[in-house]
């Protein structure tokens, strides 16, 4: 699914008028349609409702859903805010298709403004600004935001909660922004509800089908788009009748200082259940006994040091290379990374300790290879690239990073966003608060190592990677419940998650 800007969507909207073709106004009655079903579907007719709609075309939508919620034996009151005397004309046209209809339910604000009781049970229908807005609520409209938000009442706002911005909320000023109970989005997503201290605002999130134009959208250029079973189930690769293990990829991990070796346990397991043909774990001696008896399918490649990593290795056996979990950040072991990411030709997925190393030495970003995939949470980007405001500023700072290496950035969180050299961006749609344990990342690292090993381009190997690992994480909460969620529950459900897709898959090798 495409993520389109503000400007997009305006776009879109007209080029849907000009080709279907359509008027404005019935687009806009199309939409309204969609929002009342929804509504009606939500909440009975015994529940009174209270519309409050701006001068614009998300106004416009609130007095035709007003209208239409009439029509299904709604109680209804409605306020108008015409502060300045604009309406846009749609707005215009569906406040007087509301007076038309005799109900005398509109109260049209143009000076003082005396504001309704909001009790609990009454539903509050927020048509004040959408996705057009594009400077923070300040003045009578912040006033109402905060009135509404003390209230009992339940909140559906249209497209996007009041006072949220489409892209951009930096510098927004939270509390004159709608706490929605749902926010009812038209035709797509918008790119501020993948960030996290943006849920407050959103409530349940539906989103409605109005028919804005499939050639119009499919002809838009987008950014950022929404990573779906239906796109990622044909990227998968069937294994050829014939296959040996020397055909499946032979995988290197760089993985596990002493007293970490679960990390490359993880790593190891994820990798294996991948689907590789063969792996390769280079760790410490003390490591030894326990990557033998919890994963025998794996060669070790031991350092000939007791407890650090520190002696690079050649790396042309190899398909793809893992480094960095549980990897320690001793400066011997600084050493031998730079000089294992120097001398690798394979693809590199870089994750943990690899990063902090570099975070506390930035001038080795510039050393490293094209095309890398680096993989890091929150705090290990902000150690990378410098603190951030906010998701939106740290989504730009991974998106530089990214396109300035040459290489992929994957931003893990509830959204994992992979951050692409050409600036594109793909949000991930599955996974669950269960995750948020350690060794997750781990796991992860595994599995794009054991993809690009398999012989999927970096690209591929990011998506689907993520996309599995999340849906591993589904259907083992599915089971197991999120609360008692491990690293190791992911790896075990990855088998499932592969089942789960294969229906969709196309390409084979």
């Amino acid at each position: 699914m495409k993520i389109f800007t503000a400007a997009q969507i305006k776009e879109l909207d007209k080029y849907t008028i000009e080709h279907e073709p359509i008027k404005s106004i019935d687009l806009m009655e199309r939409a309204a349609r969609e929002l009342t079903r929804n509504i009606c579907e939500r909440w009975d007719n015994e529940v009174p409702v209270v519309v409050f709609a701006g001068p614009g075309n998300n106004g416009g939508d609130a007095l035709a859903v007003a209208r239409m919620l009439i029509g299904e034996g709604y109680k209804v009151q409605v306020y108008l805010f015409n502060i300045t005397g604009k309406l846009s004309a749609d707005c215009a046209e569906n406040r007087q298709r509301l007076i038309d209809r005799k109900a005398k339910v509109l109260i049209e604000v143009t000076q003082e403004f005396d504001p309704p009781r909001l009790e609990q049970g009454t539903l509050v229908v927020d048509g004040l600004f959408g996705s057009g807005l594009n400077k923070p609520l300040s003045g009578g409209f912040a006033s109402l935001v905060k009135y509404i938000n003390s209230s009992k009442a339940e909140v559906v706002s249209i497209d996007m909660p009041s006072g949220l911005m489409c892209e951009d909320n930096t510098y927004n000023v939270s509390a004159n922004i709608i706490h929605a109970t749902v926010t009812l989005t038209l035709q797509q997503p918008k790119l501020s509800f993948f960030f996290p201290e943006n849920q407050q605002y959103l409530g349940d999130v539906d989103v409605l089908d109005i028919g804005i134009s499939n050639e119009g959208i499919q002809q838009t250029d987008a950014q950022f788009t929404l990573l779906e079973r239906d796109t990622v189930a044909p990227l998968l690769m069937h294994r050829n009748e014939f296959a040996h293990k020397g055909s499946m990829g032979h995988a290197l991990l760089v993985a596990g200082c002493y007293g970490m070796a679960g990390a490359a346990i993880l790593a190891g397991r994820a990798c294996m259940r991948s689907g590789v043909g063969k792996l390769t774990i280079h760790t410490p001696k003390r490591n030894v006994a326990i990557l033998q008896c919890s994963l025998p399918e794996a060669i070790l490649d031991i350092d000939r040091e007791e407890t650090t990593f520190t002696e690079p290795l050649a790396t042309e056996d190899f398909k793809a290379m893992g480094i960095g979990p549980g990897l320690g950040r001793s400066d011997n072991t600084a050493i031998a990374l730079i000089a294992q990411l120097r001398r690798t030709q394979c693809p590199i997925v870089a994750d943990a300790d690899a990063l902090n190393i570099i975070a506390n030495r930035h001038a080795w970003l510039q050393q490293l290879p094209k095309g890398i995939i680096l993989t890091p949470h929150v705090k290990e980007l902000e150690r990378m690239e410098g603190q951030c405001i906010d998701s939106y500023e740290r989504l730009v700072k991974a998106r530089e990073l990214a396109e300035r290496l040459q290489g992929y950035v994957v931003l893990k969180g509830h959204h994992t966003a992979i951050c692409m050299p050409d600036g594109h961006v793909a949000f991930n749609s599955t996974g669950n608060a269960g995750m948020a344990t350690a060794g997750s990342g781990d796991v992860l690292t595994g599995i794009i190592t054991g993809l690009l090993t398999r012989g999927y381009s970096r690209q591929h190997a990011c998506m689907l990677g993520v996309y599995l690992h999340g849906l591993a994480g589904d259907l083992a909460a599915e089971s197991l419940g999120q609360e008692s969620l491990m690293a190791s529950d992911i790896i075990d459900y990855l088998p499932k998650a592969f089942s789960a897709m294969e229906a969709g898959s196309s390409m084979s090798l």
